[in-house]
């Protein structure tokens, strides 16, 4: 069984492995076409948060913000295959964060094209985001082995 629930959690991270590497490997020194293409959603979201939370969002270079991802995906998905629920918790941390700015349908009218496309994309990211929430409820829910060894019984006679 362990076998199958690390296969499980290495095919579940391929997503996040394989989308980190090809930003890491078009990075640049801009950040690559990811920065270009998060430049107008990112902004488009900070106006959307001051507007309605009257909060500015700070100014934020945009190929730190593909660094920061991709640090986020490569060691949370490295930890999450071994087991570990920090590395879920970086995940899920990826997920909230990015989820609303890429996948921004509330922009489009429901029956644009684009609407549609980015609604999808949207709904398999938060089955992602509740696969990790799933992942984290298990493993605080299944009770630790404890370290100690239980006293021998006594034999009688």
């Amino acid at each position: 069984m362990a076998l199958v629930s690390f296969l499980g959690r290495l095919l579940f991270v391929s997503v996040f492995i394989l989308s980190a590497y090809q930003e890491f490997n078009e990075f640049g020194l801009d950040g690559g076409p990811a920065a270009k293409a998060l430049r107008p959603k990112f902004n488009v979201f900070s106006k959307h948060v001051t507007t309605q939370t009257g909060f500015d969002v700070p100014h934020v270079e945009m190929k730190h913000l593909i660094l920061g991802a991709i640090v986020l995906k490569s060691l949370g998905s490295l930890l999450f295959v071994f087991g570990s629920s920090f590395g879920a918790y970086l995940l899920l941390l990826h997920q909230a964060i990015a989820t609303p700015i890429l996948f921004d349908f509330y922009n489009y009218d429901a029956d644009k094209k684009e609407f549609a496309q980015l609604f999808v994309k949207f709904t398999q990211n938060l089955a992602l985001l509740g696969a990790l929430l799933f992942f984290i409820g298990m493993k605080n829910s299944m009770p630790r082995r404890s370290a100690k060894k239980k006293a021998p019984k006594t034999k009688t006679v």
